[in-house]
């Protein structure tokens, strides 16, 4: 039950001063909100600036793209002529020391007229611009009389709007809101709020929504710096509940003698890198714990994540218990498979494969020899979480790619046991920042060597004028039997209705044109074909039959072609930066010195130019990732937006990830010393969870 005292904050918005119904849809739609808005999500809407009217320039000095207040004259009406209702309402103003026309659309003349009568003074606030050499404010935020002007706070917060909500609107609503603000218990320990000089809950969001000095606020504040570290405790809190909650019922080890670990190395057709040993170790020493695993495996891609994976599965094995594999698509399940069964058939271990292609009669043995306990390793897609699925004695859970299957589908495979340990993998190197903030209850082992035999990538970075020339290149290198992928944003241009016809590559097009030049030596993959189609041309291509692949991002993650030496990757502007270190990752797997090749089409934005630079510059992936981040956000860099990761409405990790340390260690302590949270700070803290959405962990508390 949620504590009476937080009920005004969780209140509909609609109870609220001037919000009714009509408007409760836009505010839905400003917030964000799945059901109808509350109170409390419109304080947590934080301002996006703040309008500084102590600073009060001449028109001359008003600088264009800032928001200004200015003491104008009004000289002139021009109105629109009936004729033209969407011709805009000018009016015409000046100090002495130039002009400034005031522009609205949609004005009502009446209205205009009494508010700036011809002859007077008024104070105006907005943003000022210049339009074909000409100063405008297009629907100034205030008009005030001096009078007025002498009333208003000289700095007030500007919100981010939606159509139908204005400024106005919504600055009257946070005003209405504060009020209902009530005396929250501390859930922050004395000594960091003491040390850090925070103020309580409330006063930080009061400080916000109506600061009375620009530096109150400044994201790295104290007012700003404590709601932010409030939520991210809030997120770690949730995190370590769910890891408190994951304890293995007593006497299930998943971790055996290591003989057949033993055998597996020695069989292996190379050592293992000291980062793999390491990995190995740790995740060998959490399966034989008395908690359950939750581990991530992070590794560039090539980085042998899999043989890790293969280990941990053997220990499991030697307790005779079954490890379950899965993979966001069913090209890197089969390549799973492959990887695995050439290298557990040399210890007697069979590996299944149970994907949506499997039908009939195999599809029946397979679930059979899962349920008897006669396959001890199964790879597979989502096809796992089935209900006919059901394992003898599942002890060992390998998501891989994990972001890719949203953060509730992380216990569902674990759920198809008892005591099922789980390691995740990852071939996107997370920045450490970002760990902790998505995987905060799990441990994180690093793969950062490359294998024997890696050699480095050459990037070369060209543009699209030059494609004659890097055709000839692509010719000459298959003349001299190299193995080429060419990779394409989509599949057929159709499916960007904003591109020019012919500008995008398209992988069908590409395809086609290729086919007339190079003959059958070319082969086509992508997303939208038939599961054996795919696989028909990916073998080709594997087996040197084929020696020019034209794909689409269907290739980013797990084929494996040690003799493709170059990648060209055409418009490659249009990806992102994990996405062009994940296809890089392709090449340089064998003895031919690598290139690859990024097609741009100019001019580059900023952005798109920054990533070209850094990928021309290193290939090392967690460097890769930290740079990402900057440039994208943490949402997007994990896809969060899609996958139901929590996305942060307070907290800005450009400003505050270094609050993100602290709230895990302090919340590992809080599920240490009170973990039903029953205590007075746990209960405080149980208020927290409310407050930012967290509170499924509550559940948990009660359930542990």
């Amino acid at each position: 039950m949620r504590p009476a005292r937080l009920d005004p904050l969780f209140a509909p918005l609609v109870t609220l001063k001037g919000v009714g119904a009509k408007l409760e849809a836009l505010y839905q739609r400003l917030l964000g909100t799945e059901a109808a808005p509350r109170v409390v999500d419109l304080l947590l809407h934080l301002p996006s600036g703040i309008i500084d009217r102590r600073a009060r320039p001449t028109l001359a000095e008003a600088v264009p793209g800032t928001i200004v207040t200015v003491e104008v004259l009004i000289e002139k009406h021009r109105a629109p002529p009936a004729s033209k209702s969407r011709a805009p309402y000018r009016i015409l103003t000046s100090d002495e020391t130039g002009d400034l026309t005031l522009v609205w659309f949609y004005a009502h003349k009446a209205r205009m007229e009494q508010m700036c009568p011809v002859g007077e003074t008024r104070i105006v606030s907005g943003t000022i611009e210049l339009f074909d050499g000409i100063r405008q404010m297009v629907h100034p935020d205030r008009v005030m009389t001096a009078e007025q002007f002498a009333t208003m706070p000289l700095i007030e917060p500007v919100y981010p709007m939606t159509e139908g909500l204005g400024a106005g609107l919504i600055r009257r609503a946070e005003e209405a809101a504060l009020t209902r603000l009530p005396k929250l218990p501390e859930w922050l320990d004395a000594h960091l709020v003491s040390q850090k000089a925070w103020p309580d809950f409330a006063t930080a969001l009061r400080t916000l929504h109506a600061p009375a000095d620009i530096r109150d606020f400044a994201p790295e504040g104290p007012a700003w710096s404590r709601l932010a570290y409030d939520e991210l405790v809030a997120n770690q809190l949730a995190l370590a509940l769910v890891r408190a909650n994951l304890r293995r019922p007593a006497g299930r080890r998943n971790v055996g003698d290591g003989a057949l670990r033993a055998r597996l190395a020695a069989a292996l057709p190379f050592a293992l890198t000291g980062s793999q040993q390491k990995a190995v170790a740790e995740i060998a020493a959490d399966m034989g714990a008395e908690t359950r695993m939750l581990r991530l495996l992070q590794g560039d891609v090539g980085s042998g994540k899999t043989v890790v994976a293969l280990m941990a599965m053997a220990a499991a094995a030697e307790t005779g218990r079954q490890s379950a594999l899965m993979a966001p698509t069913e090209l890197l399940a089969r390549q799973h498979a492959k990887t695995l069964k050439a290298l557990a058939g040399s210890v007697g271990l069979e590996v299944a494969i149970l994907t949506g292609r499997e039908k009939g009669r195999e599809r029946e043995a397979i679930l059979a020899g899962l349920a008897s306990g006669t396959i001890p390793i199964v790879v597979g897609t989502h096809a796992l979480f089935q209900e006919s699925v059901r394992f003898h004695d599942l002890g060992l859970a390998v998501i891989d790619e994990q972001h890719r299957f949203g953060v509730h589908q992380r216990l569902a495979l674990a759920a198809k046991g008892e005591a099922v340990d789980l390691l995740v993998m990852t071939a996107t190197p997370i920045p450490r920042t970002l760990v902790l903030t998505y995987f905060g209850d799990m441990e994180s082992s690093q793969l950062t060597e490359k294998p024997a035999g890696r050699k480095p990538v050459d990037t070369r970075v060209i543009s699209l004028e030059k494609l004659p020339d890097i055709i000839d290149g692509v010719g000459r290198a298959l003349e001299a039997g190299r193995q080429v992928y060419w990779v394409c944003p989509l599949v057929a241009e159709s499916e960007d209705p904003d591109s020019a016809a012919g500008d995008l590559a398209a992988a069908e097009e590409r395809y086609q044109m290729f086919r007339q030049r190079f003959a059958e030596a070319v082969a086509l993959v992508h997303g939208q074909m038939k599961g054996p189609d795919k696989d028909a041309a990916m073998a080709r291509f594997q087996s040197g039959d084929a020696r020019l692949l034209v794909a689409t991002t269907v290739i980013e993650v797990g084929v494996d072609v040690p003799a493709a030496s170059i990648m060209v990757i055409d418009h490659a502007e249009r990806f992102g930066l994990a996405q062009l270190h994940q296809l890089r990752g392709r090449i340089g797997r064998g003895e031919t010195a690598s290139t690859c090749i990024l097609i741009y089409k100019g001019p580059l934005g900023e952005t798109s130019a920054k990533r070209l630079d850094i990928m021309r510059e290193t290939e090392d992936g967690f460097r890769i990732a930290e740079e990402d981040l900057k440039l994208r956000g943490e949402g997007d860099l994990l896809g969060t937006k899609q996958s139901g990761l929590p996305g942060f409405r307070v907290a800005r990790l450009e400003h505050h990830a270094p609050l993100i340390e602290i709230a895990r260690n302090d919340a590992k302590l809080i599920v240490e010393t009170d973990p039903k949270l029953e205590g007075p700070r746990g209960e405080a803290l149980r208020d927290l969870l409310y407050l930012f959405g967290r509170h499924e962990a509550i559940r948990l508390v009660k359930a542990g």
